[in-house]
């Protein structure tokens, strides 16, 4: 990022030196693409704007003076239609009107169209004026050309006018546009050096910026200028900063500047509590989030369906299902109509605790209510029947979805996939994934990892392999996870070889075994009865930084007890212990039995109840 040049006269100068010619070749280029379109079409959309204001050039102008005021042209050919009756009027109309105009269709976002107009002018003598300019400044800025803006800026003074704040904020915003925030905080300063002081809007603009690339702390300093240089804040520039710092995670922060915005007398309002009850949610703090939407009510503020979206998510995560009905019903008391977030959120709780009936019924209420579901609705209520295994029912819905037209995306697919294969279907899964890829929706690794190991577990080993190759041949980035249902597949499959080599390969693969890889291998190992290979790869294990689990030490005193090693047992047993972890069910079993038939000592007795 270059540093700007140390005056304002120097900056217009590189630009009008170095990049005027661009600015030609690209105004050039855009007159000549849109030219014909909008004089082909400029008398397409007319008709209504006639009827209503008449074909005299006044009553049409007070048209595009009253447009202007509304807001935007929602029809662009009726706005090209207007350009063209006025261009062709005698007198031609004062350059306000046209600027009038202009500045309706870049509010429509049609910056390319505006260029090409402002051109038009020019090659038919229209004098620009300063807004002219500023609005044609504005559109380069916009389609992320600010070299061109300066280019414009040289325009202003080459035609003795004289740039405004206005003008100059453009350039700012442009350059914030571009990521090019430095050069943006250094023209600011430019500004103030050559007498144009920034204003609310400039120091708003960069503030905003600073805080989509996460550099709060610069903003928070922005802010502390402005309140330096005795502007009239307002609550926009706080309510920034506080987004960004929730975003961040700095809550502490965050509620101590909403304190000093509050201390200073400025009004907070729904886009500074939203953020802030958000960041308390999603961070647990629930009834301090409530505090404050009752708060907002004292401050005569009404709560959005966002605000209580929140809310209801976080009460219903935290399973406090009665008091998240109760911020619904008080939703509704307000006039505040659920959305279909409200009623996902309910729709996932119940399907997490497997009350499919319960989730159902909020689904049809949703529906009742006139809020149409969406995929995510339906996806969660297929994941709930796939967990349940009632594979039926998920297919029922998963055909409404298409019925509907609706789009099923990959969690919609993996989550039916991963039904079938529970269910003891992989074929079927397989079938669904090629559908999928049918449908020009392409399965992620998480989906291909599912499948695999449903194919695994239900014995069809071609097919998984072929999988495999699929993966392969497609250059996904193969991670631990499909290693590890491989290894795990050829550990089952009394394959230990192949899952030794499998394993040893891991490196030379960028990939680092994680503690579920050493768990399959302990387990393959000890089911073989390899009981010193298991301890020497326990102890490479610590070596490479990957600590023991529970799991990990369950298995090796499993294998250890299934081969009659009781003592080798116990020294693990020890260690387990020792490290707060405790016997699993399959353990306990083991265990149990060994002490009803009187199979150990004393001295193990003891330990074994210990682990009990």
């Amino acid at each position: 990022m270059g540093t700007a040049p140390k005056s304002l006269n120097s900056l217009l100068f590189f630009f009008s030196n170095h990049l005027i010619l661009d600015y030609r070749r690209v105004w050039h280029l855009s007159f000549h693409s849109s030219n014909t379109y909008y004089l082909s079409s400029a008398a397409t959309n007319l008709s209504t704007i006639v009827q209503e204001y008449g074909e005299s050039p006044k009553q049409l102008l007070k048209y595009v003076r009253d447009q202007c005021k509304t807001g935007t042209f929602k029809d662009l050919d009726a706005a090209l239609g207007l350009f063209d009756r006025m261009v062709r009027m005698h007198p031609l109309p004062s350059v306000v009107s046209f600027n009038q105009l202009l500045t309706s269709i870049a509010r429509a976002k049609h910056h390319l169209t505006v260029i090409t107009l402002v051109k038009q002018m020019d090659l038919l003598e229209i004098a620009p004026n300063l807004h002219t300019l500023t609005v044609l400044a504005n559109c380069f800025c916009h389609l992320n050309r600010v070299d061109l803006g300066f280019s414009v800026l040289a325009k202003f003074l080459k035609l003795g006018f004289q740039p405004d704040r206005v003008s100059i904020n453009t350039l700012v915003k442009g350059l914030c546009l571009q990521g090019k925030i430095a050069e943006a905080v250094n023209l600011a300063d430019e500004m103030g050096e050559m007498g144009y002081k920034p204003d609310g809007f400039t120091y708003a603009t960069i503030i905003n910026s600073l805080c989509k690339v996460g550099e709060t702390g610069l903003a928070i300093n922005s802010l502390r200028k402005m309140e330096d240089a005795n502007f009239v804040l307002n609550a926009a520039s706080y309510n920034t900063i506080i987004c960004s710092l929730c975003k961040d995670g700095l809550l502490t922060d965050a509620l101590n500047f909403f304190s000093a915005m509050t201390r200073k007398g400025i009004q907070p309002d729904l886009f500074t509590y939203n953020p802030l009850i958000q960041g308390l949610c999603k961070f647990g703090h629930w009834k301090e989030a409530a505090k404050l939407v009752t708060e907002m009510e004292e401050r005569n503020i009404m709560p959005n369906v966002r605000t209580f979206n929140v809310l209801v998510d976080a009460l219903v995560k935290e399973g406090k299902m009665t008091e998240a009905k109760e911020a619904f019903d008080m939703m509704t008391e307000k006039g505040i109509e659920p959305d279909v977030v409200t009623h996902n959120s309910f729709i996932d709780c119940y399907c997490g605790q497997n009350r499919m009936d319960e989730a159902v019924k909020t689904f049809n209420m949703m529906v009742r209510r006139g809020c149409s579901p969406n995929v995510f609705s339906y996806s969660t209520l297929i994941n709930g029947y796939c967990k349940s295994k009632r594979i039926a029912e998920a297919i029922n819905l998963f055909h409404e979805m298409l019925d509907k037209k609706m789009i099923p995306n990959v969690v919609t697919y993996t989550t039916l996939i991963g039904g079938f294969c529970q269910v003891g279907r992989p074929r079927a899964a397989l079938e669904l994934l090629h559908e999928m890829q049918a449908c020009g929706e392409h399965p992620d690794l998480q989906t291909y990892a599912i499948l695999f190991d449903g194919l695994f577990k239900n014995r069809h080993f071609v097919e998984a392999m072929a999988l495999f190759r699929e993966m392969v041949d497609k250059k996904l980035d193969i991670n631990i996870v499909i290693y590890n249902i491989l290894i795990n597949a050829m550990c089952d499959a009394g394959k230990l070889v192949t899952a030794k080599d499998l394993f040893c390969s891991l490196s030379t693969k960028g990939l680092q075994p994680n503690a579920r890889t050493y768990n399959v291998m302990f387990k393959g190992l000890c089911k073989e009865g390899l009981i010193n290979e298991a301890r020497e790869l326990l102890e490479k294990m610590d070596g490479n930084g990957c600590l023991p689990d529970n799991l990990l030490y369950n298995t090796i005193i499993q294998g250890l007890l299934q081969h009659n090693e009781t003592s080798r047992a116990v020294e693990y047993i020890e260690i387990m212990v020792g490290k707060g972890f405790s016997a699993d069910e399959t353990t306990a079993t083991m265990v149990i039995d060994l002490l009803c038939a009187n199979k150990v000592d004393n001295a193990m007795r003891e330990w074994f109840e210990k682990l009990l």
